[in-house]
């Protein structure tokens, strides 16, 4: 039975399922709201910070195929249909413009970064991902062995991978424009 259909029919279940999680799960999903809060406010973010996010979304997207697949037989595929998604999105967002207010500093190697709800929504798109493919497949582990699964899975976090990608990567080509005004919103 596949997890929405039971939380349809059993919506009670919601409370064993939470039950059973460890503690840990509570305690990333609280330091990634966190951060997806911080995020709707104006403010400035180092352009090392800026670089780490879409690495480490990257890496909890490839942790997540990883974990579900890795013991199948298809993982190479599998991580072939991330990394085709992830290259998909980053290539349609290349030409797209930094958000309206965005601006390097470069005496202080920092973006001025208006507030946005957009990484509040995809950090818990990926979060809510990997919980509920966990979840899951520990009812019925036989999924990671199902094809149609894993490449729909893997293409779902190639995809949200690369919108953190394709994100960040219009932002920090900002440091690399010549003498680019600042423009504060």
């Amino acid at each position: 039975m596949l997890l929405t259909d039971l939380l349809i029919e059993h919506p009670e279940a919601i409370a064993t399922i939470i039950g059973k999680t460890p503690a840990w799960v509570g305690g990333l999903l609280a330091g990634l709201a966190w951060l997806g809060f911080s995020a709707t406010r104006a403010r400035n973010v180092h352009i090392g910070r800026l670089a780490l996010m879409p690495i480490a979304m990257g890496g909890l997207a490839l942790w997540g195929v990883y974990s579900a697949f890795g013991s199948g037989g298809r993982l190479a595929e599998v991580l072939a249909v991330w990394a085709a998604c992830y290259g998909v999105v980053i290539a349609a967002g290349w030409n797209m413009q930094a958000p309206e207010g965005t601006a390097y500093r470069a005496a202080t190697r920092s973006f001025h970064m208006p507030g946005s709800w957009v990484p509040l929504v995809l950090i818990m798109m990926v979060f809510l991902m990997k919980y509920g493919i966990g979840v899951q497949l520990s009812m019925e582990p036989a999924l990671a062995r199902h094809a149609g699964f894993e490449f729909t899975v893997a293409a779902l976090y190639g995809a949200l991978s690369g919108v953190f990608a394709a994100r960040s990567l219009r932002v920090l080509r900002l440091a690399h424009l010549p003498s680019s005004p600042v423009k504060l919103a």
